[in-house]
């Protein structure tokens, strides 16, 4: 890797951010207090005169309040306190979080890589900010097919070690880790999870948010969630997005950026200031390949929604509270909240309004345009985000308490959903998220159950916060049970907001003050490339992976085929169509020029399968479905078709 000189001395005195996320440093900062007098409590662990503040060591926590955060005086060679990153289309982006530095030490960081000779090469510089005290570097023309040892380093002696592993494309099996809501009320090392975790070796880690539950600490909270993960997160890729918990928020509907004016927060906004909300989002997720639309919503608040591609696996990254319109004032309420529903006798109807935004129509448009690229040599589709598309929750806070619908879920707004859940389905797209404290496997339904995306919503890594159960009222298994499942309650329901869901399986907290029995864990999810298949497992925290523990929760694992997240029922199947090895494949009804899908074939032929009586366009190329065309195309009924389904 040959970067001259020039070149770093003049990367060195700034570093140049996207818009709406963060001011370039030229010169040391201060130490002032970096927010208005109004939240004096913002990031009072890390700005000012820190160290001389009695927060700065732990201290006994009062009775039922959050542990205090672990000293941010460390010794002064551990200030670098892990990295993490992504690379992708020839650029690596890593972020590095510090602890908080003193007056007259330098605000600058580097990033050396390890030669083939074992010397070390300076490769890039970047200032430290404040309040944030993170370092961020990104250097271009990065050969992602090797795998380089680095060091991020501070002063003289602090430093912090980790690897980049090259792009694993020849794997015929990549793993991704789904992990979401670290209990802040139980400090400490998450040995157990990243042991396991060690053993399983996953190609990817994904954090889909509240990494902590410290509110208005980010930093703090950052840095004890770095200490607790670092010795996974320094060798693989790692994708963090933050929710609500990580911004402050109990719960979080952004109204694509505006400003919270009550307590909950329903009528939609950032409860804190701008500034703080682009930190957040900054330390946790400045490293994910650059946003597809970098434009900020209002107010300035920046955007981080994207794609990133590992071993074939094309990942959607979605901010799926960032654009959602909040309740507040704009459906009518009928619970003691805004956004919790507790009356059985209303329409689900009278709350899925004109105008209502989920993900919002720019990543509504990213979506669309992701779902038909499988360019840089994307073989099966993924979608990550902060929760879920449904409510499959009944029992909220406790297990006696039981809610009809909770609008902080995605299945609100419906028509929102919808609209994502057909374009999900058109990639034949899993989609893994958190958030919910409990673990599930769903088949989502759209028009009919069972029609749509398969969802896997991660266990708490950590359960000590709020817990949640599947619990139906009558005791009773839907309709279409899994066969042999060991769980009671599978098959298909309505959640509380008139959603069709297919349940599959779940891990219900057997007692909540028995850290054994809380259902505690993460997911793990592999992606067999040449079968096309997936298989959702799902971790207790306490497994003992290494020593050959298999013991999973009740229910799973699970595989499925790729073709099941569309799980529309064929009428019919089209002529096969040939065309060169793993093609793309589009398949579009003539009579409404509606996609039913787009998909890598895994060979040279393919018979599609459709819905509907009628005529379609069958498209193919390499990455795009954009070279070949046949028009005009009947099927044959499903019970005669006679040739090959699909090979997929």
């Amino acid at each position: 890797m040959n970067i001259s000189r020039r070149f770093l001395l003049k990367l060195a005195p700034l570093l140049f951010w996207r818009r709406g996320m963060v001011q370039a440093l030229a010169a040391e900062p201060g130490f002032e207090a970096p927010f208005s007098a109004e939240f004096p409590q913002l990031e009072s662990l890390t700005t000012g005169e820190w160290w001389k503040k009695a927060g700065a060591e732990p201290k006994k926590a009062a009775k039922g309040a959050q542990p205090q955060i672990l000293s941010m005086d460390v010794p002064r060679d551990e200030v670098v306190c892990f990295a993490y990153y992504t690379q992708q289309n020839g650029v690596l982006k890593m972020s590095a979080q510090l602890f908080p530095l003193k007056p007259g030490e330098e605000r600058v960081a580097r990033l050396e890589v390890k030669r083939g000779d074992g010397t070390w090469q300076e490769i890039a510089r970047s200032p430290v900010l404040y309040p944030g005290w993170d370092a961020h570097f990104r250097v271009e023309g990065w050969d992602g097919s090797k795998t380089v040892g680095y060091r991020v380093l501070h002063g003289a002696k602090a430093r912090f070690e980790g690897v980049i592993r090259r792009d694993p494309v020849e794997k015929e099996e990549i793993v991704v880790a789904n992990m979401s809501c670290n209990s802040s009320r139980t400090t400490g090392p998450r040995t157990e999870i990243v042991e396991n975790l060690r053993a399983q070796d996953p190609d990817v880690l994904f954090f889909g948010g509240d990494q902590h539950y410290r509110h208005t600490e980010h930093t703090a909270g950052w840095i004890e969630f770095g200490l607790q993960f670092r010795d996974i997160i320094r060798d693989r890729p790692t994708v963090c997005i933050p929710d609500d918990h990580d911004v402050g928020h109990g719960n979080l509907w952004g109204e694509a950026g505006a400003q919270s004016h009550i307590p909950g927060d329903a009528d939609g906004g950032f409860r804190y200031p701008v500034a703080y909300v682009n930190q957040v989002q900054r330390q946790q997720s400045w490293h994910l390949p650059d946003p597809v639309d970098s434009a900020p919503v209002s107010r300035d608040v920046g955007v981080y929604f994207t794609r990133m591609l590992v071993g074939g696996i094309d990942f959607a990254i979605l901010e799926d509270r960032k654009f959602k319109s909040g309740p507040a004032g704009k459906i009518p309420q009928m619970g003691p909240r805004p956004d919790h529903i507790n009356d059985p006798a209303y329409d689900p109807k009278s709350v899925d309004l004109p105008g209502l935004q989920l993900l919002g129509e720019r990543q509504e448009k990213f979506l669309r345009d992701w779902g038909q690229d499988y360019g840089r040599g994307a073989e099966m589709k993924c979608v990550l985000s902060a929760t879920a598309f449904c409510g499959a929750v009944h029992m909220h806070g406790g297990h006696d308490q039981r809610l009809l619908a909770d609008l902080d879920c995605n299945g609100w707004p419906q028509a929102g959903r919808n609209r994502a859940l057909v374009e999900i389905r058109k990639a034949w797209a899993p989609h893994l998220c958190g958030d919910q404290h409990l673990a599930v496997v769903v088949q989502h339904g759209i028009e009919q159950f069972g029609d749509g995306p398969f969802n896997f919503t991660s266990p708490a890594l950590v359960n000590t916060i709020y817990g949640r159960w599947w619990h139906p009222v009558d005791e009773k298994a839907g309709p279409n049970t899994v066969p042999g499942s060991p769980l009671p309650w599978t098959g298909e329901f309505l959640d509380g907001l008139g959603n069709r869901m297919s349940m599959h399986a779940y891990a219900n907290p057997e007692d909540m003050k028995d850290e054994k029995k809380r259902a505690d864990g993460y997911g793990l999810i592999r992606f067999h490339k040449k079968t096309r298949k997936i298989t959702f497992e799902c971790w207790p925290r306490f497994a003992k992976v290494a020593e050959g523990d298999k013991g999973q929760f009740p229910g799973w694992p699970i595989t499925i085929t790729q073709a099941d997240n569309d799980g529309r029922k064929p009428v019919g199947y089209l002529p096969t169509v040939v065309f060169p090895k793993n093609g793309v494949v589009q398949v579009i009804r003539q009579e409404t020029q509606e996609i039913l899908y787009t998909v890598r074939a895994a060979g040279d032929r393919f018979q599609p399968r459709v819905y509907a009586p009628g005529r379609y366009t069958v498209k193919a190329g390499a990455d795009r479905p954009d070279t070949q065309t046949w028009s005009d195309l009947e099927p044959r009924p499903a019970s005669d078709a006679g040739e090959l389904r699909a090979q997929i």
